[in-house]
């Protein structure tokens, strides 16, 4: 796990004044009589972060935050921090209450990020070199990219509590995960022996055991059909429709239930999978789309209805 360091203020705070970027507290920003470089730090800050692009120091507790990434903005109020965004990407459609705008983390353009005044800027992707853009203009950037096992999703979180000053906060959230996860492996069998499918659209694609989402499922002790596609392509393999049918999986995952508007009886109406075992048998899971495709807090929510499903299908 990446390590989180508080450092010492007297020895880095000059270097670490972010002129123009509202880098101050709150008081300071209403009063406009404080700068960054005479606030007083508020306690714990400065802090360094290990991020995706390496430690990245913040003078003092952020109170522009914007996020680029649906995770991160998930995290962001989960830990407590709320309050501290200003704004998040279209795609960041939870909590309800978060800020949304048009700023995009797929393609983000600095200069729309920046109008924003940001005291902190949270992405998941190095696209077009944007780190580098709001770094130059002083602007501090975690970059989170997704996770590829839990260890990695639980260390984000701890890293964002770190950033905004809601460390405890953070704290408490990996420990509920935690314990929702522990708690719904030991609710399901461990000898079920049952095969999945998950898939992610109706192309269709699907993912391996060895994708963060893999690994989830594989903490119940379920056979990945997808591990045995001829192309693996990097965890994502795409599937033929024979593929699956013969496969003939226990429980089918629908992570495209609100893109595609896919269900047990829209599986039943592709050629030769009316029969499959999951569809007959009434064991396939509908999934939140955002839910199964986000590392952030609500993994434990996911973990809980697979846990559900693993039961319901072993006690059949």
């Amino acid at each position: 796990m990446r390590p989180v360091r508080t450092v010492l203020a007297g020895a880095l705070l000059g270097a670490l004044t972010l002129a123009g970027c509202g880098q101050s507290t709150t008081t300071a920003s209403q009063s406009g009589s404080a700068s960054p470089s005479t606030a007083a730090p508020a306690p714990g800050f400065p802090v360094t972060v290990e991020a995706g692009n390496g430690p990245v120091t913040i003078g003092a507790r952020p109170e522009r935050i914007v996020s680029l990434s649906p995770t991160a903005t998930e995290t962001l109020f989960a830990v407590g921090a709320g309050s501290q965004v200003v704004a998040v990407d279209d795609q960041s459609n939870h909590p309800a209450e978060a800020p949304r705008t048009d700023l995009s983390g797929f393609k983000p353009n600095a200069e729309a990020v920046i109008a924003h005044k940001p005291d902190l800027v949270v992405l998941a992707n190095d696209t077009d070199g944007i780190v580098a853009e709001l770094t130059e203009v002083g602007v501090p950037v975690l970059l989170e990219p997704a996770a590829a096992k839990l260890d990695e999703a639980y260390d984000q979180i701890t890293d964002l509590g770190a950033a905004t000053g809601n460390a405890a906060g953070a704290e408490q959230v990996v420990a509920g995960m935690k314990k929702k996860i522990e708690q719904a492996v030991a609710a399901a069998p461990g000898d079920a022996k049952l095969t999945y499918y998950h898939e992610l659209d109706t192309t269709p694609y699907s993912v391996t055991s060895s994708t963060f989402i893999g690994q989830v499922y594989a903490l119940f002790g379920l056979t990945n059909i997808a591990d045995k596609a001829p192309d693996l392509a990097g965890g994502y393999p795409k599937l033929s429709a024979e593929f699956v049918a013969k496969a003939d999986p226990d429980l089918i995952f629908l992570a495209d239930t609100k893109c595609c508007g896919q269900s047990r009886d829209t599986l039943a109406e592709r050629p030769g999978w009316s029969k499959l075992s999951a569809v007959t048998g009434d064991r396939v899971v509908p999934l939140d789309d955002d839910v199964a495709s986000r590392w952030g807090p609500r993994v434990a929510d996911l973990a809980q209805q697979v846990g559900e499903a693993v039961r319901k299908a072993a006690a059949e």
